[in-house]
């Protein structure tokens, strides 16, 4: 069986502020250091065969930490980039409510209907993420734990790709979240473990 050891980057200075992030390159924080850091123990005991990454700071460099403490090497795919939100970009959430009311709350309870200024779908972040997942298959042989190192809301649209889950609003998706998550992937369906 196929499994995904979806692991969530640490935090950057953009999402202490409430700042949209999506594609800008923005490291880790020193919280979100420590917090990759923290991760390293309570993975040691997960068999992975590889860890993947997009090319964010902030998941390359979650990622360096756990490979570097696992002795696995990190790949990074272009294809697990961050949703990229156009112009909101860099702009604070709350800015987005005040100026654009009726998009934001849109996008808190159907983000899939939202496409920002300039912006991805969500249609269009899951279809290269299906894309990289299914080589990632290929290349696996179907079997074995592999790692991906993705930030949110990325990490969110992966979970409502292979499972279904709820989208809810992208933008608070880290509060309560899990730091790491197993789900299986199978021919026949999708499960969490």
């Amino acid at each position: 069986m196929f499994q995904i050891l979806l692991i969530r980057a640490g935090e950057t200075e953009y999402d202490q502020q409430g700042r949209i992030q999506g594609t800008l390159d923005i490291p880790l924080s020193e919280d979100g250091r420590r917090y990759a850091e923290a991760l390293v123990e309570p993975l040691r005991a997960q068999s992975i065969d590889a860890i993947y990454t997009g090319p964010s700071q902030s998941a390359l460099q979650t990622a360096e930490v756990l490979g570097e403490a696992l002795e696995l090497k990190v790949k990074t795919i272009d294809k697990l980039e961050n949703l990229d939100h156009g112009l909101w970009q860099g702009m604070m959430v709350t800015d987005v409510k005040t100026k654009q009311p009726r998009v934001y709350r849109q996008w808190q309870e159907q983000p899939e209907t939202v496409c920002p200024p300039q912006g991805e779908t969500l249609s269009a972040a899951e279809e290269r993420v299906q894309s990289a997942i299914a080589k990632l298959m290929k290349r696996h042989k179907s079997e074995g734990l592999i790692a991906l190192v993705l930030p949110e809301p990325l990490a969110t649209v992966l979970c409502h790709l292979l499972r279904h889950d709820e989208l809810g609003d992208l933008w608070r998706c880290r509060d309560g979240a899990v730091p790491w998550e197993t789900i299986d992937v199978t021919p026949e369906g999708v499960g969490s473990k």
